[in-house]
């Protein structure tokens, strides 16, 4: 069977790391690339058997995860972030892949998402196909600061089985990714010269909850369909609110 690598990029995920190593103890090679842990991050990945490396700088997600590609020696790599886990059902559908000798380069997966207790059907988060699984060489990240993707040479395979994403586990945690990654994607919405003002945040904002309640069917989930449907207006809100507010502080 192809020697599989398996890719983790960390920041302070000691709550993580085991449960997402320990669903993954049937590849030959786990690297655990982290950024400035100020927890137990390191010291739990290492106990958990994988080879750990560290950075004293943030790049963004896309270089981030190149940097931790480049360590990579298998001949397939499957990239997942810590708060994800791999079910005994892909478990076994990746083994059955690799041991067939696959004639695609590239494979996806659905990924099933949880929000604050909920696992998600509805709004746009399932099935939401992600490719996480290459043969090495064929493919590398976007350099994308946040919601990067993986470049593929060609087509990608559809796997069945799904793969967890423990996403939010509570509103703490939402509130905290809504303001970082609206922060880093205004900074890259800056960076490819768009510009926002008052009128497009809240646009952006009210079609984001459209989009997520009504046009993708949110309202299914219930309750927590409606709450994710907000904070999805929240952050596409704050992203271009914090874009036209960096226009305005000028030239960094």
């Amino acid at each position: 069977m192809p020697l599989l690598s398996v890719i983790v990029i960390t920041r302070n995920e000691a709550h993580n790391i085991a449960d997402c190593l320990d669903s993954l103890d049937f590849a030959q090679e786990r690297i655990v690339l982290d950024w400035a842990s100020t927890d137990d991050t390191v010291a739990r990945a290492r106990a958990a058997g994988a080879q750990v490396h560290t950075t004293d700088d943030w790049p963004g997600f896309g270089p981030q995860k190149n940097r931790a590609l480049a360590r990579a020696t298998g001949d397939w790599v499957l990239s997942i972030d810590a708060d994800e886990r791999v079910t005994p059902a892909l478990r076994a559908e990746l083994l059955a892949l690799l041991a067939g000798q696959p004639v695609l380069d590239a494979w996806s997966m659905p990924r099933s998402s949880s929000y604050c207790g909920q696992f998600m059907r509805h709004g746009g988060w399932y099935p939401d196909r992600v490719v996480r699984l290459f043969r090495r060489g064929t493919a590398r990240f976007s350099d994308d600061l946040v919601h990067e993707k993986l470049l593929t040479d060609g087509a990608a395979g559809q796997l069945q089985a799904d793969l967890l994403h423990h996403s939010f586990t509570d509103l703490d945690s939402v509130l905290d990714k809504v303001n970082r990654y609206s922060s880093a994607g205004a900074q890259a919405l800056q960076a490819r010269g768009k510009t926002a003002s008052l009128g497009k945040a809240l646009g952006h904002g009210l079609w984001a909850f459209v989009r997520t309640y009504f046009l993708k069917r949110g309202f299914l989930d219930g309750r927590m369909g409606l709450v994710l449907a907000i904070s999805n207006a929240e952050g596409t809100y704050y992203r271009y609110l914090k874009l036209w507010l960096r226009q305005q502080a000028g030239p960094r």
